[in-house]
C-alpha cells in the first residue's frame, strides 16, 4: 500500500500549499483549477470513483466490521444506513488495499432476518474511505426495521433503525434526545450506553463529534492501563489522513456503536469536526484562509464519509450543505441549521465582551442569507404543531456577570444578536406557536425560556430551548459549575442549570412537550449510572417551561 503522504505528519505538502496560495481565496475555489487542486488536496481522482479495481472479499482475514453501523436522517419512505469498512480503524488506509469492495446489505422487519423487507449490494470505495452510504427507499412510514451489511464470510452487527411517519399523519407522540460534544480525550462515552437503551425515534446529535485536539497514548483522561493508542493520535488533526484516523478511534468506542446501532441519528457539526471557532473561511489559528480552506475540505470530507449522510449533503471541495429539513408527521418539523460554515467572524476578537457596535452590526449573520431565508421560508409553509430547530450555539440570551452591562459569548448566539432578531421576528410572522431550539457547544444543561425581547424580563415567551450538556467533554463535571450562582441569577429565563455530562430526552405530544435532562455522575471512570436530573413541560400553545 503507497501512503498517502511523503511530507511532515499533520501538514499538507509543500506543493499543495503553493498551489493553494496561487489560487487564492473561495472565488477561486469555484473553478475547475481548484476542483482539481482540491481533489489533489484530499487524495482524489477527477475522473470519478469507479477507477479502483475489485478486491476479492475472501483476502479480507480480519473483521472489516470494526466500526459498527449506523442509520440516519429518517424519512417516511426511507433511510440512509451506514457502515465503514476498517479492519485495522487506527493504521492508514485502515488495513485495506487501494480497491473497491462489495458490500451486501439486507434490511428486514425482524431482528433474526427472517422476513427480508431490501436487500441489495454496494461498492465501498477506497476514495470514500471504504465507506458505504445506502440510501434505501420504498420503505412503510413509521415502522421498525433491522439491517446489517456482509463482506464475503464477515457479517456486520444488526442495527435499528425507524422510518419517518407520513407527512400527513397525525401521531400521538414523538421521543428524540439531543447530544453533543464528545471529546474522547476527556473521558468515556457511558452516557451513551445508557442511550442505546433509551425508547427513541431518533437522536439528534448538535455538533462537536469529534475534537481535533491530540490524544495521549493512554487515551487522555480515560488513562487506559490495558492498551496503548498509536502516537499519530498525539496531535492536532490537519490532513484528510489526520481526520479519517480520528474518526477510526472515535467511531471504535463501544458505547458509540452500541447508541447508532439502536437509532437512527440527524448529525450536524459545530467547530471542533475542523477547528475550534472558526468562523466560515476564517480560522482560529494565523495561516492564509487558503490553506484553512484546504484543511475544512478535508474535515468536511471525512465527516461526509463517517455520517448516515445522503449524497446531496457529499461535500464539493471546502463546502457541504450540511442544513436540511425533516417532518415527522404533523407532529413536528425539524430545521437542522449550520452556524460555523457561514457564518461572520465573531465580534471583540472572540473573547467575553459587553454589546458594542461591532457585535450589534445588523449585517452580521449566525447562518448567512440564503439558510436564514431558507429556514423562514420553511417556518411560512409549517403546518407541524412544534417546529424545533437542531442547531449548535447557545441561542437565548446568557449573561456572564451581574454587572449592569454584562459580558456575553461572542461565539454565541449573543455575538449575532441582530440575526437571532430576524429569526424571532420570521417565526412570529409566520405563526409558529410551538418554537423549540435544540443547543450543544456549552458542555453544560440550561432549561430556558425564550424571550421575545430578553433585555425585559415582562416581555412575553415565545419558545422554550433545550441544551444537551456534552457526552464527554469537560470531564465529570459537577452538578452546580462555579458560574451556577451567577449566571442563574443574571438570566431570570435560565430555567436550569447543570454541569454534569449526559444528553436531553425530548418527547413532543399534541398538548405538551416533556424534556428530561439526563445525567452520569462521571466519565474519567467507566460504567457510571444514569439518572434524571430535571423534568420540565411547556403546553402547546403556551409556550414557557414548568418543572414537571
Amino acid at each position: 500500500m503507497t501512503p498517502v503522504h511523503h511530507h511532515a505528519p499533520g501538514t499538507h505538502a509543500p506543493e499543495l500549499r503553493a498551489a493553494a496560495r496561487h489560487l487564492g481565496r473561495r472565488r477561486f475555489l469555484t473553478g475547475t483549477g481548484a476542483a482539481a487542486a482540491l481533489a489533489f488536496a484530499v487524495n482524489l481522482p477527477t475522473a470519478g470513483v469507479a477507477s479502483a479495481a475489485s478486491l476479492d472479499a475472501a483476502k479480507i482475514t480480519e473483521n472489516p466490521f470494526t466500526l459498527g453501523v449506523a442509520s440516519g436522517d429518517p424519512r417516511p419512505d426511507g433511510v440512509l444506513l451506514w457502515t465503514r469498512l476498517a479492519p485495522r480503524p487506527y493504521e492508514p488506509d485502515s488495513g485495506l488495499p487501494r480497491n473497491r469492495v462489495a458490500v451486501r446489505w439486507e434490511l428486514a422487519h425482524d431482528a433474526r432476518f427472517t422476513r427480508i423487507a431490501e436487500r441489495g449490494q454496494v461498492d465501498a470505495h477506497p476514495e470514500f474511505d471504504h465507506s458505504v452510504h445506502v440510501d434505501v427507499p420504498g420503505l412503510d412510514s413509521d415502522r421498525v426495521y433491522w439491517f446489517r451489511f456482509r463482506v464475503g464470510t464477515w457479517i456486520s452487527p444488526v442495527g435499528r433503525t425507524r422510518t419517518a411517519p407520513a407527512r400527513g399523519a397525525t401521531i400521538g407522540e414523538l421521543r428524540i434526545a439531543a447530544v453533543s460534544c464528545q471529546a474522547y480525550h476527556d473521558g468515556y462515552f457511558t452516557a451513551y450506553k445508557h442511550l442505546a437503551e433509551e425508547d427513541l425515534d431518533v437522536v439528534f446529535h448538535l455538533g462537536d463529534y469529534l475534537y481535533e485536539y491530540a490524544v495521549t497514548a493512554v487515551g487522555g483522561a480515560r488513562n487506559y492501563t490495558d492498551r496503548r493508542l498509536p502516537a499519530h493520535y498525539n496531535r492536532e488533526t490537519v490532513t484528510l489522513e489526520d481526520y479519517r484516523l480520528r474518526y477510526g478511534l472515535y467511531k471504535s468506542d463501544p458505547d458509540l456503536m452500541a447508541a447508532h446501532a439502536a437509532h437512527p441519528f440527524v448529525v450536524t457539526w459545530d467547530d471542533h469536526e475542523t477547528e475550534n471557532n472558526y468562523a466560515d473561511e476564517t480560522p482560529e489559528n494565523d495561516v492564509p484562509p487558503e490553506e484553512f480552506l484546504l484543511r475544512r475540505a478535508a474535515a468536511y470530507r471525512a465527516y461526509w464519509e463517517n455520517q448516515p449522510l445522503r449524497t446531496p449533503q457529499r461535500p464539493e471541495g471546502p463546502d457541504m450543505r450540511l442544513y436540511r429539513r425533516l417532518q415527522f408527521g404533523r407532529l413536528a418539523q425539524f430545521d437542522v441549521l449550520d452556524t460555523r460554515q457561514y457564518r461572520s467572524d465573531q465580534a471583540y476578537g472572540d473573547t467575553a465582551h459587553v454589546p458594542g457596535p461591532e457585535s450589534d452590526d445588523p449585517s452580521r449573520t449566525m447562518t448567512g442569507e440564503t439558510q436564514e431565508r431558507w429556514l423562514l421560508n420553511g417556518w411560512q409553509n409549517s403546518r407541524a404543531v412544534w417546529n424545533v430547530v437542531p442547531q449548535q450555539v447557545n441561542f437565548s440570551a446568557r449573561r456572564l456577570d451581574l454587572n449592569p452591562v454584562a459580558k456575553v459569548s461572542m461565539d454565541a448566539w449573543d455575538g449575532y444578536p441582530a440575526a437571532r432578531k430576524r429569526l424571532l421576528d420570521g417565526a412570529e410572522a409566520a405563526g409558529v406557536a410551538n418554537l423549540m431550539v435544540l443547543t450543544g457547544d456549552v458542555h453544560v444543561a440550561y432549561a430556558y425560556d425564550i424571550k421575545r425581547d430578553f433585555d425585559d424580563p415582562a416581555s412575553r415567551t415565545v419558545g422554550t430551548e433545550i441544551v444537551a450538556t456534552s457526552i464527554a467533554s469537560g470531564k465529570d463535571g459537577a452538578d452546580k459549575p462555579a458560574t451556577w450562582e451567577t449566571y442563574t441569577q443574571a438570566n431570570p429565563h435560565m430555567r436550569f442549570y447543570n454541569g454534569r455530562r449526559g444528553y436531553a430526552l425530548v418527547t413532543l405530544g399534541r398538548e405538551s412537550a416533556r424534556a428530561d435532562f439526563r445525567t452520569v455522575s462521571a466519565v474519567t471512570t467507566p460504567g457510571a449510572p444514569v439518572s434524571t436530573a430535571a423534568s420540565f413541560v411547556t403546553e402547546a400553545g403556551n409556550p414557557g417551561l414548568e418543572p414537571a
